[in-house]
């Protein structure tokens, strides 16, 4: 079980995204100790194409200032993929704490070569999550990572 209370909120995240229908990954973004964003994957929900749990976060947490995202963490349950990561990138938010990278793997090093500090969990209960919806929803996951 996680124990930082804000990867637990993303986690809580990817559940309600899985209660919903749809694919169990959640986010939060944390700015002074507080959460000020939250969201999960809601493509099937929503008939989207782009609100994976990252862009829904940003999303709920409205327009920010520069100074905001430059002073956030953006925590996920899953490695972010490379829509997720340009967000992260465009808003040069510093610092992103995931919950697990081994079902998935987005464009990590990139990241890090333009300077995102990136902090894997590995984190049981998400690989648990995303291995489960993976076996039992192929097709659906292969959907959302473009495949």
């Amino acid at each position: 079980m996680a124990q930082d209370e804000f990867l637990k909120a993303a986690i809580n995240e990817a559940k309600k995204g899985l209660a919903e229908g749809g694919l169990p990954i959640g986010s939060v973004l944390v700015k002074d100790g507080a959460i000020i964003g939250r969201g999960h994957n809601r493509r099937i929900q929503k008939g989207s194409s782009v609100l994976h749990a990252e862009m829904d976060c940003l999303e709920n947490a409205g327009r920010l200032s520069a100074r905001d995202y430059e002073a956030s963490t953006l925590y996920s349950t899953l490695s972010p993929c490379d829509m997720c990561t340009g967000a992260v990138l465009l808003y040069k938010i510093p610092r992103v704490v995931v919950g697990e990278n081994k079902n998935f793997r987005g464009p990590e090093d990139y990241s890090r070569s333009r300077g995102v500090r990136l902090e894997i969990i590995d984190d049981a209960e998400c690989v648990a999550l995303m291995k489960k919806f993976i076996a039992d929803n192929p097709g659906l996951w292969d959907e959302d990572i473009g495949r």
